[in-house]
């Protein structure tokens, strides 16, 4: 079995009124939230499912169906935490994430720092310099060009200690 591999996740959530907006584990100001069953963190759910599949244990669906009331507004923050569990038990470390937010608002670059320390508390405190976020937009083009919702990819690189 090779000891690295590398995964990716993809997330999207439209705007909602009445919610808050999190990405990356941050309260942004913004006069909209993102509708979902959880917290609705767009990222933080892209960089989920971007660690689970080269570990081979699913997806975050399988993992925390949006059918369990036990994840209704769940903080996906916790969420990540509890995958970094299951990884740890694995014996998995993680080498580096890199993400990408696509919206055309909120600009996103002020708060990648907060969502960097946010991700790495989560993540046993792995270095700051292996997590990678930034946004950039669509050219208004498609529904985040419309500002109807975000999107979110994620990859990340793993390595299995044996």
């Amino acid at each position: 079995m090779l000891s690295l591999r590398i995964g990716n996740g993809f997330d999207v959530h439209k705007f909602v009124e009445n919610r808050d907006l999190i990405i990356g584990g941050v309260k942004i100001d913004y006069p909209f939230g993102l509708l979902g069953h959880s917290d609705a963190d767009v990222l933080i759910h892209a960089i989920i499912d971007s660690l689970l599949s080269p570990a081979n244990l699913g997806d975050i669906g399988k993992l925390f169906p949006d059918n369990d009331l036990k994840y209704k507004d769940a903080n996906s923050l916790e969420l990540l935490a509890l995958v970094f569990e299951k990884l740890t038990k694995k014996r998995i470390e993680i080498i580096n994430i890199d993400a990408t937010i696509i919206c055309e608002a909120p600009k996103i670059s002020s708060h990648t720092a907060e969502m960097k320390k946010k991700i790495s508390e989560a993540l046993g405190f792995i270095e700051l310099d292996r997590i990678n976020i930034k946004g950039t937009t669509s050219e208004k083009l498609g529904f985040t060009g419309r500002s109807e919702g975000i999107a979110a990819m994620a990859n990340s690189l793993i390595r299995f200690l044996y």
